[in-house]
């Protein structure tokens, strides 16, 4: 089963500096509807202003990963890491028993945009942690990329939550198929369009998919794509 959360339907907010859009409930936008999906708890799709970013604020217990589509973004926390981020790059951060960190577009030019994802831990108070990593996502197309598992194979980040990720490019007119180890999944558009399993989206669109073993992907013009396998 299939269930799509368009681009329209997701929550907005707009600060001047940053322009959000939600996938699931988050700060001051609720809907009881959309708490999120399984272990996927925030996709959230901002766009920074340049010289502008998030000052330093707290999470605990909570994976935390970020995927950069133009710009950069600058990390700094408290457990000392640092490091900018770009298209091609991901970020992950396991907020465990706690760490404070900041998020800033050090472009003085180019609006930063980015995906941010929160999945909630199968163990509580974990030991901080922070990773970036660069993914041949642009390098080797029309195939999705493991980026975070449970075990941490393939060069992946080494999560610890009942989930895994995938990122890729697809060119035009690339059809693939992909397994869900997991059982279950959300897929997010991040550019482009694609049909999945015969449904059509668009670039913001979502799609939660429940009992499937298999998904059918395809797309006419191209997209970049991510896809979260869920238990």
């Amino acid at each position: 089963m299939l269930i799509t959360r368009l681009d329209k339907d997701r929550g907005h907010a707009n600060h001047g500096w940053l322009d959000s859009r939600f996938s699931f409930s988050f700060a001051d936008y609720m809907d009881p509807e959309h708490m999120g999906f399984r272990a996927l708890r925030v996709i959230n799709e901002d766009h920074i202003a340049p010289s502008m970013g998030f000052g330093t604020h707290g999470h605990r217990d909570m994976e935390i990963l970020s995927y950069v589509l133009d710009g950069e973004l600058e990390h700094k926390d408290s457990l000392g890491s640092g490091g900018v981020l770009r298209p091609g790059e991901v970020q992950f951060m396991s907020a465990g028993t706690g760490v404070r960190h900041s998020e800033f577009n050090p472009s003085a030019t180019t609006t930063g945009h980015l995906l941010q994802i929160w999945l909630l831990p199968n163990r509580m108070n974990l030991k901080p942690e922070y990773d970036q990593k660069k993914f041949p996502i642009f390098d080797k197309p029309d195939t999705l990329h493991l980026i975070a598992s449970q075990d941490g194979r393939d060069g992946s980040f080494l999560i610890r939550s009942d989930a895994e990720f995938y990122a890729g490019k697809l060119s035009a007119g690339t059809k693939l198929e992909q397994p869900l180890k997991l059982g279950n999944g959300w897929l997010q558009v991040a550019r482009g369009d694609v049909s999945v399993n015969g449904i059509a989206l668009h670039a913001g669109d979502g799609v939660a998919i429940s009992d499937e073993k298999q998904l059918q992907l395809a797309t006419d013009a191209g997209a970049e794509v991510l896809l979260f396998d869920l238990a």
